[in-house]
């Protein structure tokens, strides 16, 4: 059973083609305060590879990753 984890901030990049949710994610991220959490919810395949390798170069973790029908979703923590 999954975590659902609460989120300090929601995303949703439904509908948007890459690079727009990283971006997104990556202002998003922005906003934040360390160990806060994003939660970003895109339906872009590449989704799906681009956040773990954003997360690689950076500070910030994915506590978590679904993928549903159609659906990626992230927690991330920012670092």
């Amino acid at each position: 059973m999954p975590l659902m984890r609460e989120a300090d901030l929601e995303l949703d990049v439904t509908g948007l083609s890459c690079p727009m949710p990283l971006l997104k994610a990556k202002l998003a991220l922005n906003e934040l305060v360390p160990l806060q959490i994003l939660k970003v919810v895109a339906t872009d395949p590449a989704s799906e590879k681009d956040f773990p390798l954003f997360v690689e170069r950076s500070d910030h973790q994915i506590l978590e990753f679904q993928k549903g029908e159609g659906a990626y979703t992230f927690w991330i923590q920012r670092g």
